[in-house]
């Protein structure tokens, strides 16, 4: 007799609410970045008409860089939405240089950013 091996799905309709804290939403924006920084390699086009590019893509047409980023995309964009709804941002404002370097910081070490 061939021996079976269970594998565990989501259900079809299964809508999840997950808890998520500061360190896995920044590990997360850190992913998005990398993924980002892999694909933008066509500095000629602008970011936000490259974005649109891959998104206006059946997800059966993206390569694997491509689904990554925007599976990613979509996980940091709910948790926002879901920190919005929440009122759990803190806004703090920058100058350029000053978001440039917080952003390679969080790039470099997301747990200390």
């Amino acid at each position: 007799m061939e021996k079976t091996i269970k594998a565990r799905q989501l259900k079809d309709d299964a809508i999840l609410n997950i808890k998520v804290n500061k360190t896995f939403y920044l590990m997360s924006k850190s992913s998005v970045f990398s993924v980002f920084s892999k694909l933008y390699s066509d500095k000629t086009i602008e970011v936000e008409e490259f974005v649109k590019s891959i998104t206006s893509k059946k997800f059966e047409e993206m390569n694997e860089t491509e689904r990554n980023f925007y599976v990613l995309t979509l996980l940091v964009s709910e948790i926002e939405k879901q920190a919005q709804e929440n009122d759990a941002f803190i806004e703090t404002e920058y100058s350029e240089k000053e978001l440039k370097e917080q952003l390679e910081k969080i790039a470099d070490n997301p747990n200390e950013g």
